[in-house]
């Protein structure tokens, strides 16, 4: 894993997606040095490309005034949705991004809504995308008064290797027991905007008991997360923030 983290590097710049307007990515390179490219669309809505492969998170056409035009993109060779709430599953997105080759891997409840065909993971199970090794993990609320919004159990998080780089995607949840068991995560996707995942102080715990190299807060709303990169800066975790209100 050091020589895995060693030959962690990252860049940052803007990119147009395809005459769509521009959005933040930063590259960073697996151990044979091949390139993974992030893309923050919005909230929890991410692109992912890697070795000619085109992955989708959560793909969600509109959120508030922000559109994003999927037809305008290549189609996902891999697609993957946590849960069923609108800000994450959009089957007209999905429909877009779409085609007979594509995989796509959803939590039963997802499924269950879907009319199409895709693969189900509950937590703590796996699969192999090609040369992309998932693993569904929980995520959930813990505090009283929440838990209705994300019941344990129903809901993934996804850790996604790739060529050694270790990335997590935590969905909505907040800082559960489990991301103790959760180790030598590359980048780490944290959301934060209460009461539907963790307040600020919940994910600086979670990141630190995570220990990821590089982490992105996302799903943050109208959260302030600007104090998240001083809070850890003692911790050695680069905090990079991005367009993912």
């Amino acid at each position: 894993m050091k020589k895995i983290l060693t030959c962690l590097l990252a860049a940052f710049g803007l990119t147009t997606a395809y005459g769509q307007g521009t959005y933040e990515n930063d590259v960073f390179k697996t151990k044979s040095g091949k390139e993974v490219t992030f893309h923050a669309l919005v909230h929890a809505s991410i692109r992912i490309q890697y070795d000619g492969k085109e992955i989708q998170i959560d793909p969600v056409t509109k959120l508030g005034n922000k559109v994003i035009d999927y037809s305008t993109m290549p189609q996902a060779d891999y697609l993957l949705v946590t849960h069923e709430h609108g800000d994450h599953f959009d089957k007209e997105a999905i429909k877009l991004l779409t085609s007979k080759n594509t995989q796509l891997v959803m939590n039963k409840r997802c499924a269950e809504m879907y009319d199409g065909k895709c693969a189900v993971l509950q937590n703590d199970q796996k699969a192999t995308l090609g040369a992309i090794k998932v693993e569904a993990v929980p995520a959930y609320n813990t505090t009283e008064g929440r838990t209705q919004f994300h019941p344990k159990g129903r809901d993934n998080g996804y850790i996604l290797t790739i060529d050694g780089l270790r990335i997590y995607i935590a969905g909505d949840t907040e800082d559960i027991p489990e991301m103790s068991a959760i180790k030598n995560i590359d980048i780490a996707f944290l959301p934060c905007n209460q009461p539907y995942t963790m307040t600020t102080e919940q994910l600086v715990r979670a990141a630190r008991t995570i220990k990821p190299k590089v982490l992105f807060p996302y799903h943050y709303g109208q959260t302030d997360v600007s104090g998240i990169p001083a809070q850890l800066k003692g911790d050695g975790i680069d905090v990079r923030i991005r367009h993912y209100e």
